[in-house]
């Protein structure tokens, strides 16, 4: 087995048709709120740490001798991204101390949604990574699109609760 390819598509998730990139973020939710559950924020960070260096990693490996591809099937960035973006709501619910398994219905939507909206509308700084064409900036538009829809979850969470009207 292509231990490049396994991790690239995220133990192939990045070969479910269509939308591979959705199917890789809604994955990644998925294990995110189960990393959420288990270790609460700090485990979740550190992962995050971890898939986001293995997604540098394995993505140049990857596209070495492919300059300029960005495969649909490479779903690593969406793990990355996504997971950035539940680290806003996850160290919310941390700092607020509530229980390691609760992770309230809207928080984990809004931030999927969001990064979904970054990564495909590609606004600013994600298209200009994008823009890039090279291994690493398949790993960084993913990474700012997950940076700007942790934003985004936590205004609209403010806006939500009215600490923000």
């Amino acid at each position: 087995m292509d231990m490049i390819r396994l991790l690239t598509t995220f133990g192939h998730v990045g070969l479910l048709r269509p939308a591979p990139g959705t199917w890789g973020s809604a994955a990644a939710v998925a294990l995110g709120l189960l990393l959420h559950g288990l270790g609460h924020f700090p485990l979740l960070a550190a992962a995050t740490v971890l898939v986001t260096a293995l997604g540098f990693w394995s993505v140049r490996q990857a596209l070495r001798d492919r300059p300029g591809e960005d495969p649909s099937e490479i779903v690593i960035d969406e793990v990355a991204g996504q997971w950035l973006a539940l680290l806003f709501p996850s160290a919310a619910f941390w700092l607020m101390g509530l229980p390691s398994w609760t992770f309230p219905y809207p928080g984990w939507l809004a931030a999927f949604v969001f990064f979904r909206l970054f990564d495909i509308w590609k606004p600013w700084l994600v298209g200009r990574a994008d823009a890039r064409g090279d291994a690493d900036g398949v790993m960084l538009d993913d990474l700012w699109a997950g940076l700007f829809a942790g934003i985004a979850t936590l205004i609209a969470a403010g806006i939500a609760h009215g600490v923000l009207m």
